[in-house]
């Protein structure tokens, strides 16, 4: 995968090389990628003059950077007490053997990442899918097929 320097270097200077912005360019930098590849980090690194360990231990305590490349659309299926109770594992079988991926992975095309996820507030509406933010309530497996196929277009 082809990683845009430039464009980091772009995100970089919007954000006047402050090493306090360092989050919100880690936050740009996966917005434009999808992900933080090392080069970038690499990048960020000399550009604020911040050593690289450091980057990485604020990459890997937030749960909102990916290290690893994510898919274009993220599905969260919510395996929380309601939903569980009311077929969230079987919302997330489904998914896992149809997308040919495991909860935190990515599908081979970039297409979707599939994640669990404790609660998505909805309780009354589960089990629960939300696909970049779109919430679909009273899921179940027949309906997950024509949803996907939107996504996929």
């Amino acid at each position: 995968m082809q990683i845009d320097l430039e464009s980091v270097r772009k995100v970089i200077e919007r954000h006047g090389y402050q090493k306090a912005s360092l989050i919100g360019i880690l936050q740009d930098i996966q917005a434009e990628m999808n992900y933080l590849p090392r080069k970038a980090l690499v990048q960020v690194s000399r550009s604020l003059d911040i050593p690289l360990t450091n980057i990485y231990e604020v990459v890997t305590f937030y749960k909102a950077f990916s290290l690893d490349p994510r898919g274009k659309h993220t599905i969260q299926v919510c395996l929380g007490t309601a939903c569980h109770v009311r077929g969230g594992a079987r919302v997330l079988d489904y998914l896992e053997n149809r997308l040919e991926v495991k909860s935190g992975e990515t599908t081979k095309d970039l297409i979707f990442t599939l994640e669990s996820v404790n609660c998505l507030g909805a309780c009354a509406l589960g089990p629960m899918m939300v696909i970049d933010k779109k919430y679909f309530g009273k899921i179940n497996t027949h309906k997950i097929e024509p949803i996907l196929e939107k996504y996929r277009d």
